[in-house]
């Protein structure tokens, strides 16, 4: 990635003006503005495979803004990239530089592997200097851009799938209207093959393998370990007896749905009574905690090479949440859970964003300390091996 500028390539940039590739913004108030811009420079739709670049501080015309550049306005910008509202995520710096008499604030974009890039359900393209909707053809263009890299492997097409394999209906009537912007389908009116070619969940005339978990007829037919098995054992051992157990299998919004449903029944909640009227309950374990790990373990799992499912066990002492596949990419023991992001599986990712089971990435386990603090639960342990990542959970004191 090529997000550093220096001072004479910067103010190269400024003398030139705005650009298909270079915009100039006053102020970070216009924040739907910030993330079109974003979206249209990371969808590259002239294929310069070159970094776009946002100056925040700078009018129109290239003038100064005279616009503090604070650390919190830093944090801010940089905070679009795991907002949720872009997909697939963007690849995206941000820097405080200083030109002749002005400070400014450069958002430094990079074309994206995986377009179409969406804000809100929305393609968005840079033609010129300005952002614009794609149309259905420039939306198909960059749908079947040729990719000379290494895909992940939920952006791969499963071999020997038809359209038969995909659940149609549930695609055209459940995940393409959470994913695209309703005036946008409306306007189109594109074949339901041609839509899910464009969300990544097809590629030519098969489905990927997150399209399958998305929208398949029978995920756990193609992806045997794509399930989560969840196990109530009555003690501390795992040969001690089993009060429940499910197997939590379909496509991914049935798994979450019901996966979010068995913890909370699985809940116990304290009650003491102070006085007369006033009760306060506290449960043995924060619901927010519980869903934010499990979803974690779902969306950060191998898929691919391992039959193992995400495991729940839930013992009389302490919950483990145990997923399949080590720590990824640019996660480490030292950098793991402190909001950096990585994704094994990208489309996952996304497709949990579209169905309302991630909000903001990298902020999953950070809320889940935080509710486990608030309870009075100690803090999360984790244990990291070569094919898995463990969390133990311990019951409120």
């Amino acid at each position: 990635m090529n997000g550093a500028v220096s001072p004479d390539q910067l103010l190269a940039i400024v003398s030139a003006g705005e650009s298909k590739l270079v915009e100039f913004k006053r102020s970070a108030m216009d924040t739907n503005g910030l993330c079109r811009t974003v979206c249209g420079l990371s969808n590259d739709l002239a294929g310069t495979g070159r970094t776009g670049t946002i100056l925040v501080g700078l009018n129109d015309d290239g003038c100064c803004a005279d616009l503090s550049i604070t650390d919190e306005l830093l944090r801010r910008l940089a905070g679009m990239k795991d907002s949720g509202y872009i997909q697939p995520l963007p690849s995206l710096t941000v820097a405080k530089h200083a030109i002749p008499g002005c400070e400014v604030a450069a958002v430094r974009v990079e074309p994206s592997r995986h377009p179409p890039v969406r804000f809100r359900g929305r393609v968005w393209v840079r033609v010129g200097p300005s952002n614009r909707q794609a149309t259905a053809d420039e939306e198909l263009r960059l749908a079947e851009r040729n990719l000379t890299y290494h895909r992940p492997f939920d952006l791969r097409p499963a071999p020997d799938s038809r359209w038969s394999d995909l659940d149609l209906d549930y695609a055209r009537t459940q995940y393409v209207p959470s994913a695209v912007a309703e005036e946008v389908l409306e306007r189109n009116q594109r074949p339901l093959t041609q839509q899910l070619r464009s969300l990544r969940l097809a590629t030519g005339e098969h489905a990927t393998w997150g399209g399958i978990l998305a929208v398949g007829v029978d995920p756990q037919a193609w992806l045997p370990g794509a399930y989560v098995q969840f196990l109530r054992i009555d003690g501390p051992e795992i040969t001690d007896p089993i009060r429940d157990q499910k197997r939590l299998s379909g496509r991914l919004g049935d798994v979450l749905l019901a996966l979010d449903t068995i913890l909370r029944l699985n809940l116990s909640v304290l009650t003491d009574v102070a006085g007369s009227s006033l009760e306060v309950r506290q449960p043995d374990y924060p619901v927010t905690a519980l869903e934010q790990l499990a979803r974690n373990a779902v969306m950060h799992r191998s898929y691919e090479g391992t039959n193992a499912p995400v495991r729940i066990y839930w013992y009389s002492d302490r919950i483990e949440i145990m997923n399949p596949g080590s720590l990824y990419g640019k996660i480490n023991p030292d950098t793991f859970g402190t909001g950096e992001t990585d994704y094994r599986n990208p489309l996952v990712a996304e497709i949990m964003r579209h169905l309302g089971f991630a909000q903001r990435f990298g902020l999953g386990l950070p809320l889940a300390r935080r509710a486990l603090s608030e309870n009075g639960n100690p803090a999360p342990e984790f244990r990291f091996s070569p094919t898995s990542v463990l969390v133990t959970l311990r019951p409120a004191r």
